[in-house]
């Protein structure tokens, strides 16, 4: 079951897509864990969680998978698992968040929140590295190689 976890390929197009995305989700997980960037803070996001009706177990979760997972992908550590803590996040997102803004960001501030195009992206890079792995110059691929 391991081995299925790390293997991955020597493909640098998996590498850039895991670095570029890991960078995103740690930015993102720092504003939301430290207050980093101009976010919330960890008792701020977990306000507006309650707000949003999620319980702060989910919510703590979905923070997690934001700084953790944006961590793992960056190095390349477990990117299958990282990748799929990213996705259902960002799934759990579009339904509760983006999808009643219709597709587009909000751009020029004429709609009430986000559309659902940067989850949708997101998903379609955290499938791609599930199915695929980590790529070139991966802790996983490391890994795997010793085994």
């Amino acid at each position: 079951m391991i081995r299925k976890i790390l293997a991955t390929s020597e493909d640098v197009h998996l590498f850039v897509l895991r670095v570029v995305l890991g960078a995103i989700f740690c930015a993102h997980g720092a504003q939301k864990t430290f207050g980093w960037f101009g976010g919330p803070g960890y008792s701020g996001i977990m306000h507006w969680f309650a707000q949003q009706h999620v319980p702060a177990p989910l919510a703590l979760m979905a923070i997690m998978a934001e700084a953790l997972g944006g961590l793992g992908l960056v190095f390349g550590f477990l990117t299958r698992i990282a990748a799929l803590g990213l996705v259902v996040n960002m799934v759990v997102a579009t339904f509760m968040v983006g999808l009643p803004n219709g597709l587009f960001m909000n751009w020029f501030a004429n709609q009430k929140g986000e559309g659902i195009e940067f989850y949708l992206l997101v998903i379609v890079i955290g499938v791609t590295l599930i199915l695929q792995g980590a790529g070139r110059w991966s802790v996983d691929r490391e890994l795997a190689l010793k085994l």
